[in-house]
């Protein structure tokens, strides 16, 4: 633990700790920032799920620019640039007056919020020695997805307004923190040799590659299915399971999000004590889909036997930093930052074709069947890539892609 508890795992948690604040907010805050606003209750979940799509389409195309950043200038440019843009954009949100400059704002702090976590976990991965890493992407993970508790905490004490002010707030404080991390020894050894760094061309013109690529961002979606939708959604999706009173998006959201990060901490805890990574991931996108059932033929449940039921859900999804250390341990060095970027913010954008399916599903079947075929989907094909993919526990990671 004294090899793993150094200044960069620590920092880098504390930045996924505001990264997941800001980032889960919206949904926190999104009923009651969209009545102060004047839209029509009818209208909420309409005006919600376009903001949220607006939000992770800024996450998408900032993956790609972040994640080449990330390789071609180095993991700290990302972390500097990144933590301004969102810090800022999250301030601008608590003055929003209108539907349209709130959806321009969440896209730019998409944008901000999607070179983040990549580059963090790039550093580290390439930083701690190759037998100990787990556990340093398990406690950037497990620590950050605390972000989300707190903004629960946050946004049930204070006006929506106030909440993105202190997101915005943490982020520029934690900008100063970020002074005092060094840029990984790995990257900097490519500053002397002549090779492509950052070359998008190399990813995905090379089907080998394209194919690895692909299956570490399908090992992830289920994930972002549980909560962009289950959890994101859960007061619609509660009405229609007839729990009995209303349920809480912000409450939702937080039993979600604490089980997510004892998930977290455990299954990158075990994939070390076990030595595979794989075989973890099978574990826990089994318990996913048996949560998933379990929420969605649930029926007339209580309302705090459905947030134990969304604390299951987290807790099976929980599977993030083993997911996030794969997919870095898959690519060379003049690759890494790229992938390690773009994929969780493909996961995340994989958020907009989910949402759109389940909304057409929606007008045919009832809610819950809605989210379980869409569900039944996502953790299929992710299973399938977790089976493609080769077991990466311990590997050397100072190579480089040709």
């Amino acid at each position: 633990m004294r090899k793993v508890l150094n200044t960069t795992v620590i920092v880098s948690a504390l930045g996924y700790f505001v990264d997941i604040y800001d980032l889960l907010l919206f949904s926190i805050v999104r009923v009651a920032s969209l009545k102060d606003l004047g839209i029509a209750d009818e209208h909420i979940l309409e005006n919600g799920v376009f903001l949220l799509n607006c939000q992770m389409t800024g996450m998408l195309v900032g993956g790609i620019f972040w994640g080449i950043l990330g390789d071609k200038k180095g993991r700290l440019s990302v972390l500097f640039g990144s933590i301004f843009l969102y810090s800022i954009a999250n301030i601008l949100n608590g003055f929003v007056h209108t539907v349209e400059m709130y959806a321009v704002l969440r896209f730019f702090a998409g944008l901000g919020l999607a070179g983040e976590l990549g580059a963090a976990i790039t550093l580290v991965a390439e930083i701690l020695p190759k037998e100990n890493r787990g556990y340093g992407t398990a406690i950037v993970a497990g620590v950050g997805i605390m972000g989300a508790v707190v903004a629960g905490l946050v946004g049930d004490i204070f006006h929506w307004r106030t909440a993105y002010f202190i997101g915005g707030g943490l982020g520029l404080l934690l900008l100063v923190m970020r002074i005092s991390m060094f840029e990984s020894g790995m990257y900097k050894s490519l500053q002397t040799q002549n090779v492509k760094k950052g070359d998008l061309w190399m990813l995905i013109g090379d089907r080998k590659r394209l194919l690895k690529y692909i299956a570490c961002i399908l090992v992830g979606v289920p994930l972002w299915f549980v909560v962009g939708i289950l959890i994101t959604l859960s007061p619609e999706l509660g009405e229609a399971l007839q729990v009995q009173g209303p349920v809480s998006a912000l409450k939702a959201v937080m039993y979600s999000y604490f089980a997510l990060s004892l998930g977290d901490i455990l299954s990158g805890f075990l994939s070390q004590y076990f030595k595979t990574r794989k075989k973890v991931l099978f574990v826990f996108l089994g318990l996913t889909y048996f949560f998933v059932l379990a929420y969605v033929f649930s029926s007339g449940l209580s309302v705090q036997s459905f947030y134990w039921l969304c604390f299951a859900l987290g807790f099976g999804a929980g599977y993030w930093a083993v997911f996030m250390t794969v997919a870095a341990e898959q690519f060379g060095t003049n690759l890494r930052a790229t992938v390690a970027t773009t994929a969780p913010n493909f996961v995340r954008g994989a958020v907009v074709p989910m949402t759109l399916g389940f909304q057409i599903l929606s007008h045919y079947i009832s809610l819950p069947m809605a989210a379980l075929a869409v569900g039944t989907i996502v953790i299929a094909l992710a299973v399938i890539s977790t089976a493609y993919l080769s077991e990466t526990h311990a590997k050397d990671l100072d190579y480089l892609e040709h």
